[in-house]
C-alpha cells in the first residue's frame, strides 16, 4: 500500500531490526504480529528481540525472529554481575548494527539504548509517563496514540504505520510455539490421565494480579455443573503460592474429579495443553492470550481491565463482566482494595451458559 508520509523509510535499506519490548508475559505475546508482518512484507529482515528472561518462551521457536537476546532480573542480585552481563549485552546488540529500532517499553532503557546504538530509524510510542522532549528526541519517529477501545496488537502495529508499513490482516495472528519437547510431555501426561486430545477443558482461575480474579463459589459451582455435563477437567495456574492457594480453596471443599496440574507445568507446557483443549475459561491473563495464539475457544472474565483492548483476540471467545457504571477502571480491585465487585458479581449460571455454547458451535 502507497504510503502518504513525508518520512516513512525505504525497508529495502534497512537489514537488520531490533524490537523491544520489557513488559509482562501477555504483554510479549501480543506483539507477535509486529514480528509476522516485517518478515512478510520483507522476507530479507533480520529481526531480533529484547525482552526479560522470564517472558522468552513467548517468542521462542518462532521462526520470524532471528535471536532473543534477554535482561535477567536476577542480575540485580549481585552489582558486579549486574555491570557485566548489561556490558556484556550492549556489547552484542552495538555489534549488531541495527539500522531500525522498534520501542514497545516505557522504561528509560530503551531510550538510552536507542541512542547508544545509533540506528538509522527508530520508533516509539510517547507513553504517558514519556512525553518530554529529552524522550521524543530519541527516537526518529514517534507513534501518535489515542486513548480508545483498539485491541492493544492494532496499537503496537501502529508502530510499523507510522514507518509507511500497513499490516495486511493474514498477518496480524498471535504467533506462539510450544516445542517439540513440550508437544511429547503433554501427550504423555494426557495418556497418563486418560484424557484425549479437544476432549477437555483447561480452566485457570488465577492471574498474575489477583485483583483480576473471581471467586472460588463462582468457579466452583461452574466447575460442579461441567463435571455434571460430563466434560473432564485440567486445573491450571503459575506457580506463584497466592495462585496455588486459589486453587487449593477451590477444591478442597468439594469432591471434584479434576485434573489438578496447577503450578505443574513450565509454560511451553502449558501452550501445548490449552493447544489441545476443547475449551478454555480463565481471565484476563497470559493463559488467556495463549489460548486465542492457538486458536482454542474461550470465555474469559473481565473486571477492572478493558475488554475491547484485551480481549482474546481473533478466535471465537465469549467475554463476560458486569455492567456497572464505572468500568472498566483499571484500578487494582474497588478503591485500590484488590477485589474487584465487577468481578465477584458475575452470576456462575451465565459462565456455564458461555462455556455450553461455545463448546456446542460446530468447527469448535
Amino acid at each position: 500500500m502507497h504510503s502518504y508520509l513525508e518520512d516513512s523509510i525505504d525497508f529495502s535499506l534497512i537489514h537488520h531490526v531490533l524490537i523491544i519490548k520489557l513488559q509482562h508475559l501477555g504483554d510479549v505475546l501480543i506483539t507477535t504480529p509486529v514480528f509476522s508482518s516485517l518478515k512478510k512484507n520483507h522476507p530479507h529482515l533480520k529481526i531480533d528481540a529484547l525482552v526479560y528472561a522470564e517472558t522468552q518462551p513467548m517468542l521462542s521457536e518462532n521462526n520470524d525472529i532471528n535471536h532473543i537476546y534477554v535482561i535477567d532480573r536476577n542480575w540485580k542480585q549481585h552489582k558486579s554481575e549486574l555491570i557485566r552481563q548489561e556490558y556484556s549485552l550492549f556489547k552484542k546488540l552495538q555489534a549488531s548494527q541495527y539500522q531500525l529500532i522498534i520501542n514497545y517499553s516505557d522504561r528509560w532503557r530503551g531510550a538510552w539504548l536507542t541512542r547508544l546504538l545509533h540506528p538509522k530509524h527508530s520508533v516509539s510510542q510517547s507513553y504517558p509517563t514519556r512525553r518530554g522532549q529529552w524522550w521524543k528526541d530519541s527516537f526518529t519517529h514517534i507513534v501518535k496514540t489515542t486513548i480508545n477501545d483498539r485491541h492493544q496488537v492494532e496499537v503496537h502495529l501502529d508502530a510499523l504505520r507510522r514507518l509507511g508499513l500497513y499490516p495486511e490482516q493474514s498477518t496480524k495472528a498471535l504467533q506462539i510455539f510450544s516445542g517439540v519437547r513440550a508437544e511429547h510431555e503433554i501427550t504423555q501426561l494426557l495418556t497418563d490421565h486418560n484424557l484425549q486430545k479437544q476432549g477437555y477443558i483447561v480452566i485457570q482461575p488465577t492471574s498474575r494480579w489477583m485483583f483480576k480474579g473471581w471467586n472460588r463459589q463462582g468457579f466452583q459451582e461452574v466447575i460442579k455443573q461441567l463435571e455434571l455435563s460430563g466434560y473432564s477437567i485440567v486445573i491450571t495456574s503459575g506457580p506463584a503460592q497466592s495462585e496455588l492457594n486459589m486453587v487449593d480453596q477451590i477444591l478442597q471443599e468439594e469432591e471434584f474429579n479434576i485434573v489438578n496440574l496447577a503450578g505443574k507445568l513450565s509454560l511451553k507446557q502449558l501452550i501445548a495443553l490449552i493447544d489441545h483443549a476443547s475449551c478454555f475459561l480463565g481471565l484476563d491473563s497470559v493463559a488467556m492470550h495463549i489460548a486465542a495464539a492457538v486458536q482454542t475457544p474461550c470465555v474469559a472474565l473481565f473486571g477492572p481491565s478493558n475488554d475491547k483492548n484485551w480481549h482474546p483476540w481473533q478466535v471465537d471467545h465469549r467475554i463476560i463482566y458486569e455492567q456497572v457504571s464505572c468500568r472498566p477502571c483499571n484500578l487494582d480491585g474497588c478503591g485500590g482494595g484488590k477485589i474487584s465487585d465487577c468481578l465477584q458479581n458475575i452470576s456462575p449460571d451465565r459462565v456455564v451458559q458461555a462455556m455450553t455454547e461455545l463448546l456446542n458451535t460446530p468447527n469448535n
